[in-house]
């Protein structure tokens, strides 16, 4: 097969929406890569542009997104990249889409605590949450309080 398998190392930019379907879990989330460089003249980091991908999680793996990943969060997504066109309005929007395999906390930048999900209890595991909105405002943090709220995975 021919397909373009990625790992993409971000910041998750939106809630993750979980969803139970006919054809089983799913979520998804938006995912933020800033290409970061050295700036010799500057002699500090900078951050250059912004790439955003909505990340799709199937089956168990959308359990445990939903359970473990929340807005903020610096994260690996590994999956295959599907790029995608539509035409709206007479306008040509495209869209970077990852079919995710695997999704982890990013730990250079944080420790993390594994809780293995037994197979009869992940539908069960996932603490239900409200279903966020698209749309986040810029520099809205979850509270500490959100973030403490039953989730089996704490990023320090």
């Amino acid at each position: 097969m021919n397909e373009m398998t990625v790992c993409a190392v971000g910041n998750v930019a939106t809630q993750p929406v979980y969803r139970e379907t006919a054809a089983g879990a799913s979520a998804r989330f938006r995912l933020a890569v800033t290409q970061r460089y050295w700036d010799r003249e500057k002699n500090a980091w900078m951050d250059g542009h912004t790439n955003f991908f909505t990340v799709w999680a199937k089956r168990a793996l959308a359990t445990n997104v939903q359970a473990s990943v929340t807005l903020g969060d610096p994260v690996l997504v590994q999956g295959r990249l599907k790029v995608r066109t539509d035409q709206r309005d007479g306008k040509t929007w495209t869209y970077a889409d990852i079919e995710a395999t695997s999704v982890g906390h990013d730990l250079s930048r944080g420790s993390s605590a594994f809780r293995r999900a037994n197979k009869g209890e992940l539908a069960l595991s996932a603490p239900s949450r409200p279903e966020p909105g698209w749309e986040t405002e810029l520099g809205s943090r979850p509270t500490v309080a959100a973030q403490q709220q039953g989730e089996p995975v704490l990023v320090t």
